[in-house]
Formats: structure tokens, sequence, C-alpha cells
């Protein structure tokens, strides 16, 4: 996170994590497409002909947020929420762990069809791995897990996925990115993990002057959701964050 209470200013990086062709890049160009037009920057991409991204793909959110009393009077903090993707392929390993560095949150885009199992699973290994590198562990890191393509025929079953969420610690949501169903849900869901967390260290909704519980519907309304942020992160289908919701 890069902070500037002069200005009135936060960055957070966000980065979509995964196994190749499991549908990284998908979701930033679906979170591109449900955002506003005014809070949204040009989304990045760097793909080869084959459609796999060969360095890293990036879509700025930006945005003025509202006081504590939910009025834009226009001396607000500045909100930009940078979202990164990764290259799937092996051989690019170090240019993953180059992407991850200075995370806030990681969403984990896994590929929901069976075949796919132990590339997930790598995949996930390699991630852990890149985060030990940086100095950092998986549970310190805010990170949901996403199993995309649930349009697709051969995929986990949801009973299937909620009994593994069951057994993690991390939420865990449904996709089909390609329609965009679960990417917002996804998103949501990360970035409530990751301003906890960053709010929890630095206090920034003291120090900012902004409402902590009506930060997610707030930022909700900036990028042109006008639906209930609840009912999105209720769409987790398990993980720790859920079993505490429930206690």
């Amino acid at each position: 996170m890069q902070l500037n209470f002069a200005a009135r200013e936060v960055t957070m990086k966000l980065v979509y994590y995964g196994p190749a062709l499991s549908g990284k890049t998908t979701n930033l160009r679906a979170l591109h497409q449900l955002t506003s037009q005014d809070s949204r920057g040009r989304l990045m991409t760097l793909e080869t002909k084959d459609d796999r991204t060969l360095f890293f793909d990036m879509l700025p959110l930006v945005f003025r947020a509202e006081g504590p009393r939910g009025v834009d009077d226009g001396k607000g903090m500045s909100l930009r929420v940078k979202v990164f993707t990764v290259p799937g392929q092996v051989l690019h390993t170090s240019t993953r762990r180059l992407v991850l560095q200075g995370a806030d949150g990681v969403a984990f885009v896994a590929d929901s069809q069976i075949r796919e199992t132990e590339n997930n699973a790598a995949a996930f290994v390699d991630l852990r791995d890149n985060l030990r590198e940086l100095g950092l562990a998986v549970a310190q890191m805010p990170l949901v897990i996403q199993f995309n393509k649930r349009d697709l025929p051969g995929v986990r079953s949801d009973q299937e996925i909620a009994d593994l969420a069951s057994r993690g610690r991390e939420p865990v949501f449904r996709a089909s990115a390609v329609t965009g169903g679960g990417v917002l849900e996804s998103f949501f869901g990360l970035l409530q993990l990751t301003w906890n967390k960053l709010d929890a260290e630095h206090q920034l909704a003291k120090n900012l002057g902004i409402d902590r519980a009506g930060f997610l519907p707030m930022v909700a309304r900036k990028l042109g959701y006008e639906g209930d942020v609840a009912t999105l992160l209720a769409a987790n289908v398990g993980g720790g964050a859920k079993r505490r919701e429930e206690r």
C-alpha cells in the first residue's frame, strides 16, 4: 500500500494469481466492463497470440471517497485500486514474483474443471513459495479463492467446492468470468479483507476521516454498482471469513 496522509491518497495493489488460462485476464476484462467509466482507467493487457498473458495485465480503479457523513464535498481521500494479473505459465515464475511484490491482497483464480486439479494445486504452491521469497506467508496475505469457469462441462460440483471451502480459511467464490458472474463478488470479497487488514494496521478510517462500516458500500456506489454489497459478500460459499460471520 502507498499512503499519503497529506495528499489524502491511498493506493492499494490487488493481484489475481492462478494457473495458465484459468481466467485471470477475463476477470479484469469483466471488472472493466462492470464498473463505471468515471472510475475505471484503461485496461492494459500484454498477451501472446494464444491469449496467454506475457507479462501482466493492469486495471486501475480511481475515485474520490466520501466523508463520514456520506457527502462528496471534494475533500475526501483519493483511492486508487490497481488490479494486476500474473502470467500463469510455469516458465514465468520470476515475473509472477515481481508482480506479486508489494501486493496488499491476492485473488487466486482456480479452474473449476476437474482435469485442472493438479495445475491449480501447483499454482497455489507457486503462490506460497513466491510469497515466502518475498518474506511473507499465505496466512498473512488477504486472500480469496475463486473457482472460475462454472459455465463449462466437467467441473467440480457446487457441493464439492463447498466441502473444499469448509476445510480452509480463505473465502471462496464461484464464478464464470466470461459472463461476468462472480466477478464483482470475488473483487469485493478481496477488497473487504484487504481494507480490514490495512485499516487495522494504519487506522485508515480514522486518519482519513471516512466511515469504516460504510467503506464498501461507498466504493460500490463509486464504481457504479447499484445493488447491495452485502449480497455480493454473501456469495462466499465457505472459508474462515464466512465461519466467523456465522458465529
